[in-house]
């Protein structure tokens, strides 16, 4: 005789087992199978990331649970307090869901958790990784108080430094033109160049034709001159030697004003207007782009004049160049910002106001330069924290110069260390300190970094950020000697790319946002004329505060723009330590909707668009 029982649970298997038992003890020959295993507890759950947003949106987790019937009890450990959380079994069986809540107490980050259940005397567990998700809430409005009157006009350049340590880098022919090709692709504008050492043209005061020697800059300024918006900043930068004081190595301003200025104007003249003569040869840019955009002197205040000094300078070069074409324009300071308040030649409000008040001649921007740090032992959290400094300088400078709205301030040098070493291999502005290179000016820490400085200064108004230096040195580099990019090459591309901003087209208008964590996580919303939304993720969280260039801790971020309607497609690129420097980032498409989540593995950027 067979039986085929389908009852479910412990009590129906022993009843089965008695009935065999029954059935044997009346000599049916029926063979006693043996007392059933009680049932074994298990809890499975489907989905082991749960995103908890910090705006206390409640999620629900399901939880299968099988084995004994019954109410099981269930607990969870390694929550922080600051998350509710409760379960609640299924009306038919002992299966439930895990309901959670979080709140900007739950500080972002991952916590490892347990679900602990037990039941019939018996416990079973489950993983579930809680991530407490950043909420970035962008609103329809535009943010009149930040950028240029609520726009973000903010465009991205670079530079080069020209000198005998970079000749030669454009080389000639098919080379040539595959690195003007891959400058052209980063679309900067006014790109910056200096003059250093063998690339200043004038090498001596004699009279002769010997004088002059465009050739090292020229292989530098002619192939820049034919790239991207063909309209370079050519900054000069220092004094021909002839015209410094042996002593101090640094312009002999007493005595040399004059043929600084008659200098200056022969630059305006070689690359302007048709040339200058001199011992019967004739110099001139063979290009046919002038230029229109001239740095009057690099970092006077670390390059021994004072204020007034380079007050005098200033007011008496730009007459000089305007005499040559009056077309031309102006970036006035060029100034080594060590930091507003700091004291000393390197504090703005040392020298600022001095120069500001005393001008007599055009100025069509104030430029400054700003880096994180001179030290190659600082860490990742002070190169951080040095950015709201950058902010307040750019703030102050915006007030010296209110009463002439229309002088924009640009950052003309920007990058994560200023460090480099002398010819023994020891730090420069730090005597007795071996230098040692610094990556993270080429590493994922800049995929965080460049873009927390880039949203910034935009936010607080400035103008131009210009990367230093495209080539020359492992430093600082956006490519390499043989012009590959590297990773800062793809950061700086994508911030071009998605906040685009000229003077026939204005910057997008940013839009209100409120993030429910500032500390770890800097957001940037923009809307362009077209409509498009852009909106920036930067995860710039410190795993150590000992860190050197260290990876960073992963941040989630719930991007919230319900507020805005609807859109027909979106996609995300990000920037991060698993990006290809040789191939760069690409998007992908995501689903359109009202909050979409976005996840960096440490420091990183992400880029979310929204196309209505």
């Amino acid at each position: 005789m067979t039986f085929q029982l389908r009852v479910r649970g412990q009590v129906a298997l022993v009843a089965a087992w008695a009935l065999w038992l029954a059935l044997a003890g009346c000599g049916s020959g029926v063979t006693i199978p043996p007392a059933p295993a009680p049932t074994v507890l298990s809890v499975v759950i489907e989905t082991p990331t749960a995103v908890l947003p910090q705006d206390g949106t409640a999620i629900q987790v399901p939880v299968i649970i099988a084995g004994p019937t019954g109410t099981p009890t269930v607990t969870m450990s390694g929550l922080p307090a600051s998350v509710a959380w409760q379960f609640s079994a299924d009306a038919n069986g002992s299966s439930g869901t895990i309901s959670l809540a979080g709140s900007t107490a739950t500080a972002p980050g991952v916590y490892s958790t347990t679900v602990t259940v037990k039941l019939a005397g018996q416990t079973a567990t489950a993983s579930l990784s809680v991530v407490s998700a950043v909420v970035a809430k962008v609103l329809n409005t535009t943010d009149t108080v930040l950028g240029v009157n609520g726009h973000l006009q903010e465009f991205m350049s670079t530079s080069f430094q020209v000198a005998e340590w970079t000749k030669g880098f454009f080389g000639t022919g098919a080379t040539t033109i595959a690195r003007e090709n891959t400058l052209n692709s980063l679309q900067p504008q006014h790109i910056r160049l200096q003059g250093l050492s063998e690339g200043v043209a004038m090498r001596s005061n004699t009279g002769t034709a010997a004088d002059w020697d465009f050739t090292l800059l020229d292989q530098t300024v002619q192939p820049v001159l034919a790239s991207a918006d063909h309209s370079p900043e050519l900054q000069i930068a220092v004094a021909p030697a002839w015209m410094l004081d042996p002593s101090t190595g640094y312009l002999d301003i007493t005595n040399h004003l004059d043929d600084f200025a008659a200098y200056a104007a022969n630059l305006v003249k070689y690359y302007n207007k048709g040339g200058f003569d001199v011992g019967k040869t004739h110099f001139q840019s063979a290009s046919s782009h002038s230029i229109t955009w001239w740095g009057i002197f690099n970092e006077p205040n670390a390059n021994g004049l004072t204020a007034s000094q380079y007050l005098q300078l200033y007011n008496k070069v730009v007459p000089a160049m305007q005499a040559v074409d009056p077309t031309i324009k102006f970036s006035a300071l060029e100034f080594s910002d060590y930091g507003l308040g700091s004291g000393g030649q390197g504090d703005p409000e040392q020298y600022l106001p001095t120069f500001w008040n005393g001008l007599n001649a055009q100025v069509n921007v104030l430029s400054m330069h700003l880096y994180g740090t001179c030290n190659q032992t600082s860490q990742d959290a002070e190169l951080f924290n040095a950015v709201p400094g950058f902010v307040d300088s750019l703030q102050y400078f915006l007030l010296v110069r209110s009463n002439q709205t229309n002088v924009p301030v640009w950052v003309t040098e920007n990058n994560v260390n200023a460090d480099y070493a002398d010819s023994n291999g020891m730090s420069v502005c730090n005597p007795g300190q071996k230098w040692v290179l610094d990556q993270r000016a080429t590493d994922a820490f800049f995929a965080a970094w460049r873009p927390y400085v880039f949203s910034q200064l935009g936010k607080a108004g400035n103008e131009a950020l210009m990367h230093w230096e495209y080539t020359g040195g492992a430093q600082y580099d956006e490519v390499d000697g043989n012009g590959n990019p590297l990773l800062s090459y793809w950061v700086d591309k994508a911030l071009e790319n998605y906040f685009p901003t000229t003077a026939a087209s204005p910057g997008a208008a940013i839009l209100t946002l409120s993030a429910t964590d500032t500390s770890s996580v800097e957001t940037l919303a923009t809307r362009s004329a077209n409509g498009v939304v852009t909106v920036m993720v930067v995860d710039r969280a410190v795993h150590s505060s000992n860190d050197d260039d260290g990876t960073g801790d992963p941040r989630t971020v719930v991007v919230d723009t319900s507020s805005l309607g609807t859109f027909y497609s979106a996609s995300v690129l990000t920037i991060d330590a698993a990006t290809s420097a040789i191939n760069g980032p690409s998007g992908v498409g995501v689903t359109p909707a009202s909050r979409i989540t976005i996840s960096l593995p440490g420091y990183g950027v992400a880029f979310l668009t929204l196309t209505p």
